[in-house]
């Protein structure tokens, strides 16, 4: 039975990893489809946004056979536990790259980055891309130090997110009321894939550690 439970403990982690994996792929593709304004990526991420959720849905079961059957305890209970809430915080990134995606569907023909935020979005968007592929590494290896990075990242998004803001509230912003809502979403949404990241993040540090990273 201990044989059973330490492989269905390593395929709760291969599927982590999977979707983490596809995260990464919906990501690129939402950054890209947003920059270069193609409708026709945009929509393989709105489409294959299914897959991860579906995907989530079948670790969560997963998850819960194994709470139910096994009845875990101390660092097994931890894995499981925190591999639902994980699995809920991948699926939220992969919505996060939808939604890049579909702003990108609904303004198309036209542009969604308004001109004078090309190089701030275009940045966010690397550093979502890093903090994804990064991601998948840490929930492979553990590695902390990953970790810290993927933080560190997230620090540079946040001060970007504020520059988004600063620039459209300031006096000299020409863009119309579509690109105000347009970049103001679009900010949000980066932000909060890279804020998921972190809390993923959080959840490995508390698995391998038992502590949780310090908020600030």
């Amino acid at each position: 039975m201990r044989e059973v439970f330490q492989t269905e403990l390593l395929e709760v982690q291969d599927r982590l990893v999977e979707i983490a994996e596809l995260v990464v792929i919906a990501i690129e593709k939402a950054t890209k489809s947003f920059a270069d304004s193609d409708v026709s990526i945009a929509d393989e991420v709105i489409e294959e946004d299914a897959k991860i959720d579906e995907l989530a849905v079948s670790l969560d079961e997963l998850a819960i056979t194994i709470l139910a059957r096994q009845a875990p305890v101390a660092r097994d209970l931890r894995i499981v536990v925190s591999a639902l809430r994980i699995s809920a915080s991948l699926e939220r990134m992969g919505d996060m790259a939808e939604h890049i995606a579909q702003l990108s569907r609904y303004r198309f023909p036209e542009k969604v980055i308004p001109k004078g935020l090309t190089k701030t979005f275009t940045r966010m968007g690397e550093l979502d891309v890093e903090i994804a592929r990064k991601l998948v590494k840490l929930l492979r290896t553990q590695d902390l130090k990953i970790a810290a990075k993927i933080r560190d990242e997230d620090d540079a998004i946040d001060k970007l997110h504020l520059r988004v803001f600063d620039k459209v509230l300031g006096e000299k912003w020409k863009g119309d009321t579509t690109g105000t809502v347009d970049a103001t979403l679009a900010s949000r949404y980066h932000e909060r894939f890279a804020d998921h990241a972190v809390s993923i993040a959080k959840k490995v540090q508390y698995l391998a550690t038992g502590d949780w990273l310090p908020t600030d």
